[in-house]
């Protein structure tokens, strides 16, 4: 059996479903982003690509965090 997601990961499956892009292209979206700190990020999905702040603050954490390890 597996763990239920947690964290930033468990909002994936619906943010995919809303919104109809994979969570792939919405990381590249952010990666490519001239912007780099995560209020403004968040600020620029949701008023440039309609996301709830959840959602958007969900993407930009995993995405911030994975960058960091990297």
């Amino acid at each position: 059996m597996t763990a239920p997601v947690k964290g930033p990961a468990s909002y994936f499956p619906s943010i995919e479903k809303k919104y109809g892009r994979p969570i792939a292209e919405w990381k590249d979206l952010i990666r490519s982003s001239p912007l780099t700190k995560h209020m403004e990020l968040v600020n620029w999905l949701k008023a440039e690509h309609g996301l709830g702040h959840g959602h958007a603050n969900a993407l930009v954490a995993h995405t911030l965090a994975e960058n960091a390890g990297a």
